[in-house]
């Protein structure tokens, strides 16, 4: 602890902050406290010192990155929190977890992973899972707030930092409840070593930089240098023996307590005529001198010392036994010779009945003789280490990192046991493990029965994560033999799925379309043929609109919804046939017959990997614009529940959102639409930037402002998201260019507006796409040329008016009769209007039925119009609408 008085001080003061806070009852006063510096300059021994303060105050969890066991997810998760679980009876760890037991109990171990034939976990769900976990623990706690040490945290596995990441990202705008103190090696992105970097961003960075205080540790001064030889080897020692230890160790600490060491077993005097030899014993604490130090001691020790540094956290000494060879007897010498040269040590047991692994006293000893150990001799304990531990119980995950480090050997074994740990790895949350086993699998190389199969199942691994690499690997399965029908449908829906994800909605549908056309009658040619319309539908332009909804009809003529192809492609045809504004009455029909009882059938749900949520998401979309919002609601709620159950707390989430923001919309409650529209927003944005769900959310978050009369929020909205052109590849929910001619009209810019407008027109006229209120760009567009071609708006109005009543629904009807109204005299304006509050009045539409009463009151002066209109916009939250009425009823003054 010489010269680390200021590091001491700051992380006893953060200690003190955390204890007060919590005493008092107030705001949380913890945070991220970074402990930077080179190898053996001290993080280890301070961590400790902080460990001893905090002990009888707080609750310290303790953990440790390890160099070879970065791969292993939720290493130091587990090593984190199963101890404070240990104090929680089942049911108390149960409570902790609440909903989500079955999401993260098997990330920590606590519970066998869910089987093959489940749904892989969302990463998302899982991390969040963790953070409430890590939330509830600490309210739990509040008498001994929590304290999380982690060491090493250059070699902290990813899935950990990003938990941590998490837990302290969701925090910025109040101080944490818990203390992270992390200690770390210098990143590539500091200048310095981090042991294992390769130039990209460490994922520890991030976290890294949110810290209330990062202390750099730096080398001791020769001062303190002079004083550590003193304290070791007596008061004697003199000048020039201190002055060529500092030059020698330049001030490691650990360098120079191990050199001091060696001095001291040596019985050297500390005087000027041993100085030169300090040279020499210093080479033997690091690198190849260390090496030949333990080789000194005999081969057992040696290869002891090896199975402990390919072993990592598991060098138990059953595991250590079956790895060497050695009996009780011979492993017990060999690891005093060991701990006696301060090569290993054994710290104290986690639990009281768990054998404690060993360890070496310091990473730079592990790292010296991990890269000792003769390649093939290493590969060899590898394999014996990934056999040692399945025999001892453990599952195909743990011997997985084992195996990575296997030369490749055409053994189809190891491609099994591979295969096996992805899917275990998939099903704790943890695709980029899964993807590592499997890659490592095609290297082996799986047979040629087993090859397609596997580059399957590595596409299926980063659908969510990497689409480029899905789509790859997809390909390269579906060129190759070894797919059977049924794998062969699976493997193209899910490359489509992947195409579209990267924003290739054309490449989705034509490769979709591809494979139906070889693929027999039946259920899998349904199904593609089901994401080839719908994909084909999604994309924002096509060379055949009407066409391609001819044949879609056509081709769902006689289904009646017998099983779930049927059902899915009637959920296609009803969502084609609400944009191209069919009779209402038609679509949900059309809707109906896609679901069971009301709701989506077994196997077609909104979590459900064979047909994704796409399905019951464009039928609950059609029933909102067929003016049934109570049918998409009864949908959008479940759909939030299965996510919410499932963890899937991404981009999944953030749509559902956004869907329940768009029935709110339609029914009028601005204040709660723009609630969910906001929360989809957020969810979304932890997942990434340019999401389609960006596109649509802000599109209807933008429409719900102009609405409200907040036309400056609406364009912070768009700004920010850049909603605008270029439009991405993709429709936008609703029309993306008619919500933003509504916005340009709003903010006065009419120019900008009717072209916006007119271009909306062309392209959604030529797809025979004539939904009024999914693209109300008729109604603005009347509106903006209504003052200098008359003659050209009445007959848009007149128009959409047609539309309209071909459609059928109230709220169609109204706003197209509102529309028309501006067009003609008084008289017939007054019939017009009156039709139009009749039709809204029996639509679930309360803000446009406002509108449609303060038209009316604007034609005929009728005080109680005004006022119906002020009283519906309050209702709605249109708080400028409102205002308007309640001003126009003030100055009312009704014809005689």
């Amino acid at each position: 602890m010489l010269e680390r008085a200021p590091e001491l001080a700051a992380a006893f003061h953060a200690v003190d902050a955390l204890v007060a806070g919590a005493a008092a009852g107030g705001p949380a006063r913890g945070g991220v406290l970074v402990l930077r510096g080179d190898p053996g300059v001290g993080k280890t021994t301070l961590l400790a010192e902080i460990h001893r303060v905090a002990r009888d105050r707080c609750t310290v969890l303790t953990a440790r990155g390890g160099e070879t066991l970065t791969p292993v997810p939720f290493h130091l998760t587990r090593q984190l929190l199963q101890p404070a679980l240990d104090g929680y009876g089942s049911d108390g760890v149960h409570h902790l977890f609440g909903d989500h037991f079955d999401l993260v109990a098997p990330a920590l171990g606590l519970a066998p992973p869910p089987p093959p034939s489940a749904a892989p976990a969302d990463p998302q769900g899982v991390r969040d899972g963790l953070v409430r976990l890590l939330d509830r623990l600490a309210d739990g706690l509040r008498d001994r707030p929590l304290v999380l040490l982690v060491d090493d945290a250059h070699w902290a596995d990813t899935e950990t930092l990003t938990w941590l990441d998490a837990f302290t990202r969701t925090r910025q705008d109040r101080r944490l409840p818990v203390l992270v103190v992390l200690a770390h090696r210098p990143l590539p992105s500091d200048g310095g070593d981090a042991g294992d970097g390769d130039g990209d961003t460490h994922p520890l960075a991030a976290l890294a930089d949110r810290a209330l205080l990062t202390l750099g540790l730096h080398a001791l001064t020769r001062e303190a240098t002079d004083e550590l030889a003193r304290e070791a080897l007596g008061a004697h020692a003199d000048e020039p023996f201190c002055r060529e230890l500092w030059t020698v160790t330049a001030g490691n600490p650990y360098e120079t307590v191990e050199l001091l060491a060696k001095v001291r077993d040596r019985t050297l005097e500390p005087v000027a005529g041993t100085a030169g030899l300090l040279r020499g014993l210093a080479a033997g604490a690091r690198g190849g001198g260390l090496v030949t130090r333990l080789e000194a001691l005999g081969s057992g020790p040696t290869r002891l010392a090896w199975a402990v540094a390919v072993l990592g956290a598991d060098s138990t000494p059953d595991l250590l036994a079956q790895l060497t060879g050695m009996d009780t007897q011979e492993l017990a010498d060999h690891t005093e010779r060991l701990r006696r040269a301060r090569i290993v040590t054994t710290p104290p047991p986690r639990t009281p009945l768990a054998a404690p692994p060993l360890e070496f006293a310091h990473p730079l000893i592990g790292t010296a003789v991990y890269g000792s150990v003769p390649p093939a001799v290493r590969t060899a304990l590898h394999g014996r280490a990934a056999w040692a531990l399945t025999e001892a119980g453990h599952g195909p995950a743990a011997a997985s990192r084992h195996l990575l480090e296997v030369h490749p050997d055409d053994d189809e074994d190891v491609v099994r046991r591979l295969r096996a740990a992805a899917v275990e790895h998939l099903a704790v949350g943890a695709p980029d493990a899964a993807r590592r086993c499997l890659e490592r699998a095609l290297a082996e190389p799986p047979g040629p029965d087993t090859y397609a199969r596997v580059l399957y199942e590595l596409g299926c691994a980063s659908l969510l994560t990497a689409p480029a690499a899905t789509v790859l690997h997809l390909r390269s399965a579906l060129d190759l033999p070894g797919l059977d029908d049924a794998l062969r449908t699976d493997a193209t829906y899910r490359l489509a799925q992947a195409l579209a994800h990267n924003n290739q909605l054309h490449e989705a549908a034509r490769a979709v379309a591809a494979e139906a056309a070889r693929t027999p009658p039946g259920t899998g040619r349904r199904r593609l043929q089901a994401a080839h319309f719908m994909y084909e539908g999604f994309q924002a332009t096509e060379e055949d609109g009407p066409g391609r909804s001819r044949r879609l009809a056509d081709l769902t003529t006689a289904l009646t919804g017998a099983d779930n192809s049927e059902r899915a492609l009637l959920a296609v045809r009803g969502f084609d046939a609400m944009l191209r504004g069919e009779p209402a009455t038609e679509v949900v029909r059309l809707c109906d017959s896609a679901l069971v009882d009301g709701l989506p059938a077994r196997g077609l749900g909104w979590t459900n990997s064979t047909w994704g949520f796409e399905i019951p998401a464009l039928t609950g979309i059609a029933y909102v614009f067929a003016d049934r919002p109570d049918r998409a609601e009864t949908l959008f709620t479940e759909a939030v529940r299965a996510f919410e159950i499932s963890g899937w707390s991404g981009a999944h989430l953030a749509f559902a959102r956004t869907l329940l923001g768009l029935v709110h919309r339609r029914r009028g409650d601005l204040p709660r639409a723009q609630h969910h529209l906001e929360e989809g927003l957020r969810l979304a944005d932890r997942v990434g930037q340019g999401l389609p769900v960006h596109w649509d959310t802000a599109c209807l978050l933008v429409d719900t402002l102009l609405a409200r009369g907040r036309t400056v929020e609406a364009r912070s909205i768009a700004d920010r998201y850049a909603f605008g052109p270029p439009w991405p590849g993709a429709i936008v929910l609703p029309d993306g260019p008619s919500v933003l001619g509504r916005l340009l009209l709003a903010e006065g810019r009419t120019e900008d507006a009717v072209r916006t407008l007119e271009e909306a027109a062309e392209t959604l006229t030529a797809r025979g796409r004539h939904h009024v209120v999914w693209a109300p760009w008729p109604f603005d567009l009347a509106r903006a040329l209504a003052s200098e071609d008359p003659d050209r708006a009445a007959r848009i109005a007149a128009d959409a008016l047609t539309h309209a009543e071909r459609l059928g629904t109230p709220t169609a009807l109204g706003e197209a009769l509102r529309c028309a109204a501006l067009f003609a005299d008084p008289p017939e304006a007054r019939d017009l209007l009156t039709r139009a509050v009749t039709h809204l009045a029996a639509s679930p539409s309360r803000y446009e039925e406002a509108r449609a009463h303060l038209d009316l009151g604007h034609v005929t002066g009728s005080p109680a119009a005004f006022a119906r209109a002020a009283t519906l916009a309050a209702t709605c939250g249109a708080d400028a609408l409102a205002a308007t009425a309640v001003t126009a009823r003030a100055s009312a003054h009704p014809p005689e």
